[in-house]
């Protein structure tokens, strides 16, 4: 159950983006916010690989994207002709992660790496609860692009 609501928020966040362009993806609708729809994109790119990968599988490899000098350059360091490329690095690491959860002996194993024990289950919660947060912003976000409404 937890996988399929995982799953149901990482498709509303990507049906927010669809069929838009990279100008209107990167498009800051509510000033003075940084937020934008890829933004989220990026932000949930990282966030991620953080949780599964580094946190819970322990890898140690780079980052999908660099916060060195900028902890927010998820949200800032946006260019619209990577918009695509940004989203196909999202669905990879979509990917990565529902590997991991699929290859878990259960959902009360402990991260590998982090200073307090946290299990899969609650990762996987706290993803859910950060999609949802953040599918939220993209509502209003789209809405305020072209006026697009729904669930």
């Amino acid at each position: 159950m937890l996988a399929v609501w995982l799953d149901y928020q990482r498709s509303t966040l990507l049906w927010k983006c669809e069929s838009l362009n990279g100008a209107e993806l990167v498009r800051q609708a509510i000033p003075p916010s940084s937020l934008t729809l890829l933004g989220l994109v990026r932000h949930m790119t990282y966030v991620e690989r953080h949780w599964f990968a580094q946190v819970f599988a322990g890898s140690a490899g780079p980052a999908p994207i660099s916060l060195e000098g900028d902890p927010d350059a998820d949200f800032n360091d946006l260019r619209p002709s990577a918009a695509p490329a940004d989203i196909d690095r999202f669905l990879q690491l979509c990917d990565v992660s529902r590997s991991i959860v699929q290859n878990a002996e259960d959902l009360d194993c402990v991260a590998a790496s982090l200073d307090r024990p946290v299990s899969l289950r609650w990762i996987m919660i706290h993803m859910i609860e950060e999609y949802a947060r953040h599918n939220g912003h993209a509502d209003l976000l789209r809405e305020l692009v072209d006026g697009s409404v729904g669930e």
